[in-house]
């Protein structure tokens, strides 16, 4: 299958949560989830304007039609009057800003689980604003989408027209009914070097706890959130954990995929999150099948759709266009048959430029039956690729355009080489880049040969913290540094972790190029300027009851050209 192939900078910054406090942050509220099957107004916004929905004109001045309008189907849309009370369930988000642009997002769904999410079978015209204040006395842009039941109406309004860096209020009306407030942020203009701050989270299993991290990385209000995949997770009820249940069976069929997505964004610090600053997502394997490769899937269960190819094909189909849907993605990435373009290169002015990958669509299959602690031949095929040839010339591309201070590379699985038996044999993780050691080499002798400054690589997967400094020849430590790599621990799976650090003798001996790690659940918080990269560990102790308080763990730093981390 061929690649689309991805052009174009696309940038991110701030939206908006369920409920400011007078300081401007958003105020704290409980963990637990309300389930989906309560009446609406235990999902009702808290602490908000209380804005009446009269659902007339929006005021002076003219009604845009937004940049991504959806097709009209043949049918009206929906009067005031026939939208269904309460279809703003499942929150707001903002996504991928420019300097002068973000994606507003948002789902009608008053019933977030059912097949049609409890909307009628016809479009729906849904508005927009977007303020310098969040009263919306003023008011800068306005427009209407076309919420269409073959997108699960769900609206991906392409704003633009904005004022680089600059912080904006936001939310949509359907009917009677007006949503949540958020709060976005574009990105700084080219040519200017402003701070960046920006978190970045991977891994939340709804059945293993609560994401107790979101509510606090919310309260850390960055500029933007990098998602780093397996934002959710295919598993049937009941298989993964019993904190809380996944509703139904392992995802296939679209309506599966799209009520998984609802009920995930029936978490409210998840919907706190979405609502306070901007996203900028990727996905792993989880949101289609367990470590699928391309058009490979993990098994050949026929009950999940995995016996054939062309079944397969059918399950990834339906899961990209549901991960679509329920994402702050353009319109331009909507999903073609299997194939959705989801790498991409986002620059935040002269301070960072980030180059978005995509390890799973493109890959080929593992080496050695994706078996763990196997090492060969395999590994150094040089027919094997984790990128694809076009993702991958398009990375060279991105890196040597770059002009901005930093390069960083946010991206799903264990970049650095993880060798976990001792002796001679180099045991390596195969569904990671050590399973693609051709494919590292070459981003590797790019990022030397090129003399890449400043090359970071952001990584999720694992479930627990890593820090490591990245060189070509990982079994020689005496070789150029040319990087370093910061692996985020998972929101919630692997349940509450452990206190320990050591990951035993073995990986500190084999592999030298590893400073930190734990097993405790949380995220990164970084702070880059263009002479700074500053990473702070940030955990909760636990996540299996909600609450959990957040704490610093360990802090990096590394200074503008010189590779390799410090402590702070």
């Amino acid at each position: 299958m061929g690649q689309a192939p991805c052009t174009g900078a696309e940038v991110a910054v701030h939206p908006a949560p369920i409920a400011w406090g007078s300081s401007g942050h958003p105020s704290s509220g409980g963990s637990m989830t309300p389930p989906l099957t309560s009446s609406p107004s235990s999902l009702k916004r808290r602490g908000f304007l209380g804005i009446a929905g009269a659902a007339g004109a929006a005021g002076a001045g003219a009604v845009l039609l937004g940049a991504g309008a959806a097709p009209v189907a043949s049918a009206a849309p929906a009067a005031p009057g026939n939208v269904p009370a309460d279809p703003f369930r499942l929150g707001v988000a903002s996504g991928d800003p420019l300097p002068d642009g973000v994606v507003l997002w948002t789902r009608l769904a008053p019933k977030p689980l059912d097949d049609d999410g409890g909307m009628p079978r016809r479009p729906v015209a849904v508005r927009w604003e977007i303020a310098l204040d969040e009263r919306f006395r003023k008011v800068v842009k306005r427009g209407v989408e076309h919420a269409v039941p073959a997108e699960a109406h769900t609206v991906h309004a392409d704003v633009r027209g904005l004022r680089p860096h600059h912080e904006y209020y936001y939310r949509f009306r359907a009917g009677h009914a007006v949503s949540p407030v958020g709060r976005t942020r574009t990105a700084p203009a080219p040519g200017t070097s402003p701070t960046v701050d920006f978190a970045f989270a991977s891994c939340a299993n709804w059945e293993q706890g609560h994401f107790t991290a979101y509510r606090h990385m919310a309260g850390e209000r960055p500029d933007v959130v990098f998602h780093l995949g397996d934002y959710l997770y295919e598993y049937a009820a009941g298989v993964n954990g019993d904190v809380r249940t996944h509703h139904g069976d392992e995802m296939n069929t679209l309506a599966e995929y799209r009520a998984r997505h609802a009920q995930y964004k029936s978490d409210p610090d998840l919907r706190l999150l979405h609502a306070t600053a901007p996203f900028v997502v990727t996905w792993d394997d989880h949101e289609t099948d367990n470590n699928y490769a391309d058009l490979s899937p993990e098994n050949g269960d026929a009950g999940q759709g995995n016996d054939t190819t062309a079944h397969f094909a059918a399950r990834r189909r339906a899961a990209y266009q549901a991960y679509w849907e329920h994402m702050p993605l353009r319109r331009l990435r909507k999903p073609v048959d299997t194939a959705l373009p989801l790498y991409r290169r986002l620059e935040f002015g002269a301070t960072a430029t980030f180059s978005v990958l995509d390890t799973r669509q493109y890959r080929t299959n593992q080496p050695y039956g994706d078996k763990w602690q196997v090492s060969g031949p395999e590994q150094w095929d040089p027919k094997a690729t984790i990128l694809g040839d076009e993702q991958h010339a398009w990375l060279e591309r991105s890196l040597s355009r770059s002009r901005s201070a930093w390069n960083v590379l946010p991206q799903q699985i264990y970049f650095a080489n993880w060798d976990a038996v001792a002796g001679p044999d180099d045991g390596g993780y195969n569904d990671g880049w050590d399973g693609y050691r051709v494919s590292r080499d070459r981003v590797l002798g790019y990022v030397e040969e090129r003399r890449i400054d400043n090359f970071v690589v952001l990584t999720g997967d694992v479930h627990n913290n890593w820090t490591n400094d990245l060189r070509r020849d990982f079994e020689r430590p005496e070789t150029r540094l040319l990087g370093s790599e910061f692996v985020t621990t998972s929101i919630t799976s692997g349940g509450d972790g452990s206190a320990t650090h050591d990951p035993g003798r073995v990986y500190w001996d084999e592999n030298p190029h590893t400073k930190y790690y734990s097993s405790r659940r949380g995220y990164v918080r970084c702070s880059v300027s263009r002479d700074r990269y500053t990473a702070d560990y940030r955990v909760v102790d636990y996540v299996t009851r909600p609450g959990a308080p957040v704490r610093t763990d360990k802090s990096f730093v590394i200074e503008a050209g010189v590779p390799g981390v410090r402590d702070a």
